[in-house]
C-alpha cells in the first residue's frame, strides 16, 4: 500500500498470546476498509507466535525482547506509516467489519 493511501496503522503488541493474536488477525481480515497496515510487535514469544507470523506475516512485524508494553508500543509507533494510529492488542477485536 502506498503512503498516500495509508490512513491507519493498526499496532498490535503481544507476547506469548498466539491464540489472541489469531483472534485479532481474524478481526482485521474481515474489515471492509482496507486503508490500513498491520504492525505486530512481539516481545520474543516462545509459544509459537513467531511461527504464525512467519507463515502469514502482517505488513510489518518484529519479535525481540523489549522493556515492557510501553517500549513495545513505541517500537510500533516508530514503524507506523499511517496518518492515525490504532492500538489493538493481541486478543482484541474490532466491533464490526465496517
Amino acid at each position: 500500500m502506498t503512503r498516500e493511501a495509508m490512513i491507519f496503522s493498526v499496532i498490535t503488541i503481544t507476547r506469548n498470546n498466539r491464540t489472541g493474536l489469531a483472534k485479532t488477525r481474524a478481526s482485521l481480515a474481515i474489515q471492509t476498509c482496507r486503508d490500513f497496515e498491520w504492525i505486530v510487535i512481539d516481545g520474543d514469544s516462545t509459544d509459537g507466535t513467531t511461527d504464525d507470523l512467519t507463515a502469514n506475516p502482517p505488513d510489518q512485524w518484529v519479535s525481540e525482547p523489549d522493556g515492557g508494553i510501553y517500549d513495545a508500543m513505541n517500537k510500533g509507533i516508530d514503524r507506523a506509516r499511517g496518518d492515525y494510529l490504532l492500538f489493538l492488542n493481541a486478543g482484541d477485536t474490532l466491533a464490526a467489519p465496517d
